[in-house]
């Protein structure tokens, strides 16, 4: 079961912990595709800002040994039809270079 995580004006829309992983997980609606995918919507800052919150999680909650990853969940609204949800496990990496975690 999942749970939403907020630090501050951020938030992380689900945390899910399973066999020794963790996903961070941001979903985003979309109601047709003139704007895009979702993922899309998930730029370099708030990519950054999701990495920060799940730090404060991490150091919080986080168990030895645990992996964590930021998955995406996908929601289009197909107008009066049934939604479509794309799930993307391992959506993005942080870049540990820059000195994030």
């Amino acid at each position: 079961m999942g749970e939403r995580f907020r630090v501050g004006r951020n938030e992380i829309d689900l945390v899910v912990r399973r066999a020794g992983i963790v996903a961070f997980v941001e979903v985003k609606a979309r109601h047709g595709v003139s704007h895009g995918a979702g993922r899309e919507a998930i730029g370099w800052r708030k990519r950054q800002a999701i990495a920060r919150v799940a730090e404060v999680w991490r150091l919080r909650f986080g168990l030895p040994g645990e992996c964590y990853r930021f998955d995406v969940i996908e929601v289009r609204d197909r107008r009066g039809r049934r939604a479509e949800v794309n799930y993307l496990p391992d959506a993005w990496r942080l870049d540990r270079a820059a000195g994030i975690w």
